[in-house]
């Protein structure tokens, strides 16, 4: 055995991590403390491999991006192995949420019923299905589950399609507190119902119902029915299935999110709006949650509206445009920002993978072998689900030249093709209506060998225990919030 590791999570966590000679490295939670600190020097010279929970929306950092390692190249004839099927999940779109041994969904049952479940990520088996009330009938498109369940330490809150949103006690599955938010708001309902799924930002719980100078708000986390936190200063347009996300520019924290005609900036402290930047497209869809790196803010809207830059001033107060085009016209599938470009997939014009320059808006290269899809990014590559054939693809996270490596159709489930992929502890898990698949992506000659996935080979703290910092193979690149538990797999 090779000494101890701390990881400090700067959200209050601190984790002891102990390399041991068989199924990787067990982490205990030891205590709580402010500050960061990262002990690299076992784990570097065990050359550690990282699997991760996802606790949110897209993952941690709600950005698509998934900080795996150790994930398969390629993929044989047929895809990744297939652990196992899940059925019984009801209606929905919405993505998992993973916490260590535990799976959570989303779904619509008989009566509009909403539900979560619980499932154990060995098995597939479902352990518990805990009703949160009437979700959305969606008129004759959409009708389900769309918001991805956000976890934190021992809750778990999920928002229905009607305004509904529920906070649960885990692991008990007990309601601790429920609140009408489109209601308390006076909440205007959308063509399609509410997709959003909400943003847990230190004792604030985000969301927005988008009524009059309520168009976002925070409600205190541990009881939503206590007195209002704060509302949207200066912003009164109704929500528009975007869930919103918090940046750090400048050390200067800043909410982005998309509203009915607008991207818009505002101070996460108190809900004062910054800036508010007009991109007005068909059916008022704006379901791509904004992204950020170098002082930019990338956004996109289907319906060939298509996307563009926002430079910020140096304290984020302010934007300057920049270029816009309509060659990547997203709708709901999300994109993904990597090392200077952007990758996603265009609705309209036409229905493509593409790769921009984030600087220029340039585009690196377009294929209309992939048609429009979620999309997101692990170790080097992406993972592209399509609707509305049910192909899912790995490709080469490169703007270099376009090279998919593997693909495969999801063998069933129903309806739409519209949830995003979700990756945890070398896994995938593509929930198809009704049914979950989970598939086996972890790299046997490079991880733990067991076969599994990494699920269930080692022990795990409490559910939902957020942990920073990425460890990388040599250097520290620099700490991350990560949101969810860090399960290291020794090579």
């Amino acid at each position: 055995m090779c000494g101890n590791t701390e990881i400090n999570t700067g959200s209050g966590w601190q984790v002891h991590v102990i390399l041991r000679s068989k199924g990787g490295l067990i982490m205990n939670t030891l205590s709580r403390k402010a500050h960061v600190v990262v002990v690299l020097s076992c784990l570097l010279a065990a050359g550690a491999a990282v699997a991760v929970d996802s606790t949110q929306f897209r993952g941690s950092n709600r950005d698509g991006k998934y900080p795996e390692t150790d994930l398969l190249k390629s993929w044989p004839a047929g895809g990744p192995e297939l652990l196992w099927t899940t059925t019984g999940l009801g209606r929905g779109y919405s993505s998992v949420s993973v916490v260590g041994d535990t799976i959570y969904a989303a779904g619509m049952k008989s009566g509009n019923q909403g539900y979560i479940f619980i499932i154990d990520a060995a098995t597939g088996a479902i352990t518990k299905e805990l009703p949160y009330g009437t979700d959305s009938a969606g008129g004759p498109q959409g009708p389900g589950a769309r918001s991805t369940p956000t976890i934190e330490d021992n809750r778990l809150y999920v928002m229905s399609g009607r305004g509904q949103l529920t906070c649960f006690n885990l692991p008990s599955g007990s309601q601790l507190w429920q609140v009408d938010v489109m209601g308390r708001f006076s909440g205007v309902r959308v063509q399609w119902d509410n997709a959003e799924s909400i943003l847990i930002d230190g004792g604030n719980v985000i969301c927005t119902p988008g009524g009059p100078g309520a168009s976002i708000v925070a409600l205190n986390k541990m009881n939503g029915n206590d007195p209002t936190v704060w509302q949207s200063t200066g912003l009164s347009e109704p929500s528009s299935y975007c869930s919103p996300n918090i940046i750090n520019h400048n050390g200067n924290r800043i909410l982005i999110t998309m509203t009915q005609t607008s991207v818009v900036g505002m101070d996460p402290a108190n809900g004062t709006l910054l800036w508010k930047h007009a991109h007005p497209t068909n059916s008022d869809v704006h379901a791509v949650t904004p992204l950020y790196a170098d002082g930019r803010v990338y956004y996109t809207a289907g319906y060939g509206s298509g996307g563009g830059i926002l430079n910020l001033s140096p304290d984020g107060s302010s934007i300057t445009p920049g270029w816009s085009n309509t060659v990547l016209d997203c709708q709901h599938e999300g994109v993904v920002l990597l090392d200077g470009h952007v990758y996603g997939t265009a609705q309209q014009n036409p229905k493509e993978l593409v790769c921009l320059d984030v600087a220029t808006g340039q585009s690196k290269w377009r294929t209309t072998q992939i048609k429009k899809g979620g999309v997101v990014y692990a170790d080097g590559m992406l993972y592209v689900y399509e609707d509305p054939s049910g192909v899912v693809s790995l490709v080469k996270a490169s703007p270099s030249a376009y090279e998919r490596v593997g693909s495969f159709t999801i063998p069933g489930g129903s309806n739409e093709h519209w949830a995003h992929p979700t990756i945890a502890n070398g896994r995938m898990y593509l929930q198809h209506g009704s049914t979950l698949f989970a598939y086996n992506i972890a790299d046997p000659a490079a991880g733990d060998g067991d076969g599994d996935g990494g699920a269930g080979s080692t022990a795990q703290p409490e559910a939902g225990m957020p942990v920073a910092g990425v460890i990388g193979l040599g250097l520290l690149a620099g700490a991350v919030a990560l949101g969810g538990t860090r399960v290291l797999r020794k090579k």
